[in-house]
């Protein structure tokens, strides 16, 4: 009956999506589409995925942050699809805590709010007390291990079906996507698995004084239930900066946030995969708080050099570099040589590092490079998978502040800051490392260059005229510039 459900929903959408490449889906033209067709779509595609449920919500938002497989305004509306659903009845609630715990939660917790704070696709949140502190309770969605059983058992097939009708990078990408949540999910379903991630990630961070990671009350998590310490905070993107009010500044926490997710990619190798606004807080001290560890990835030291020599590449604009770097990372396919992609990769630096807003480098995107990107011969590996997944996910609270948010600009002083970290992470075992001191030194040379290339294009141009500050959400921000006072760039190091 689930399979039914899931191809009378999914059907009109995927024959409706294969027009567009053929009118009559096997042949024929592409069926013309209007901007006006596609928005339709994107909004039908948001409900319909809504409707089918937890597997779909989650799916949905890992791909709402691949731009390189879906094309705005699908990923601007999968980007909408949230987590959140109606609460679970708290009667169901308690019967999942009877379960657990074998006895009712008014005998377990000292206060049980059965109000929830927060219910998602997979599990709901409540706060409680329990040996004299606030703590929060998470219990997983009754019947929600079922449901994404037979989705998985329904959907997984027809995606194969589809990938091999359509041999192509970009769906050989798509399906890598898939194939990595059927692994994935399992684990967020596990809450000791959650725990167990929690604590590995809070030893990380002991003694930083710039993140806290909510301490897990071991002895009542369960397979199904999972406590840890209440900690206060807003959501990362509902932030409002004061005068004065240094600890706020949405400049300062994005560059917290950036570091601390730097040092779990490229140092610890072990990083928290599913950073979307809800899961990162700001304390009231200005510290980040990290919520939900079900999504966490860890990555072979092998794999982080060689993605740290790329992101190394990436600040020098060394081309080389970079596409030495997808290669030893398994992203392209065999055969092909750096003259092959070259000068897609140049022009993909060139928009990276273009002073323009996030909304026009998009544009950019749209209209120079998406199409040649369909056939490019990249896959992404499942590590790759999140690691793409994040740095959206970052950018995005980014450009939320300033609309001419650059990550590359902005990640490195950071990335430069954290040399001596990186570097002692990496270590062979026989003194050595892979990045190397001249690696370093070129970095910081291609940041100074470009620094003041910018500054004399920006001494060179005409005066240009003062807008308004950005507004969004009805917060204001004036970021400051990136030079000293006396029109002199600045090679700022962050906070």
């Amino acid at each position: 009956m689930r399979a039914l459900v899931i191809l009378w929903h999914l059907t009109p959408l995927t024959v409706s999506f294969l027009r567009d490449r053929r009118r009559w889906v096997w042949w024929g033209k592409g069926a013309v589409r209007t901007e006006a067709f596609h928005r339709r779509r994107a909004e039908r595609m948001v409900v319909t995925l809504a409707r089918l449920g937890p597997s779909f919500v989650k799916m949905a938002q890992v791909f709402s942050s691949r731009a390189d497989l879906i094309p705005e305004p699908y990923v601007g509306a999968l980007s909408t699809l949230t987590d959140q659903v109606p609460p679970v009845p708290i009667a169901a609630i308690r019967q999942e805590i009877q379960r657990s715990y074998g006895r009712p939660a008014e005998q377990v917790f000292e206060r049980f709010e059965p109000e929830p704070l927060a219910a998602a696709s997979l599990g709901q949140v409540h706060r409680a007390r329990h040996g004299g502190r606030d703590v929060v309770i998470k219990v997983l969605r009754p019947g929600v291990e079922r449901l994404i059983r037979e989705d998985l058992a329904v959907f997984r097939p027809l995606v194969a079906w589809f990938s091999r009708r359509f041999p192509n990078p970009h769906v050989a990408n798509a399906r890598i996507v898939i194939e990595e949540f059927a692994v994935r999910v399992w684990e967020e379903l596990d809450f000791e698995h959650e725990a167990a991630n929690a604590i590995e990630i809070g030893a990380n961070f002991r003694g930083n004084p710039r993140v806290i990671v909510p301490e897990v009350v071991t002895e009542l998590t369960r397979k199904r239930t999972l406590v840890l310490e209440y900690v206060e905070g807003i959501r990362v993107d509902r932030i409002q900066a004061h005068p004065g009010d240094s600890t706020h500044d949405p400049r300062g926490v994005v560059s917290r946030v950036m570091e601390l997710y730097l040092q779990m990619m490229l140092v610890d190798g072990f990083f928290h995969a599913d950073p979307h606004p809800g899961n990162v807080l700001v304390a009231p001290d200005g510290r980040i708080v990290l919520l939900d560890f079900g999504m966490v990835i860890r990555v072979p030291r092998e794999m982080r050099a060689s993605l740290v020599r790329t992101v190394f590449a990436a600040i020098r604009r060394d081309l080389d570099g970079i596409l030495d770097g997808f290669r030893n990372l398994g992203l392209l396919e065999a055969g092909v040589t750096n003259d092959q992609l070259r000068p897609l990769a140049e022009r993909l630096m060139d928009i990276a590092y273009d002073p323009a807003t996030m909304a026009e480098r998009v544009d950019l995107l749209a209209q120079e490079i998406m199409a040649s990107l369909y056939d490019w011969p990249v896959r992404l590996s499942s590590e790759m998978v999140y690691f793409a997944r994040t740095a959206t996910l970052i950018e995005g609270l980014g450009v939320r502040y300033d609309p001419a948010f650059n990550a590359i600009h902005f990640a490195t002083p950071i990335a430069i800051r954290m040399r001596g970290a990186i570097q002692r992470s990496l270590d062979l075992g026989d003194g050595t490392s892979p990045i190397d001191y001249p690696t370093i030194v070129g970095a910081v040379l291609g940041r100074a260059a470009r620094a003041v290339a910018d500054w004399w294009g920006r001494v060179s141009a005409p005066a240009p005229t003062v807008d308004p500050p950005h507004e969004g959400n009805g917060h204001r921000l004036l970021l400051p510039s990136s030079t000293n006072g006396k029109g002199l760039p600045v090679l700022d190091d962050g906070p």
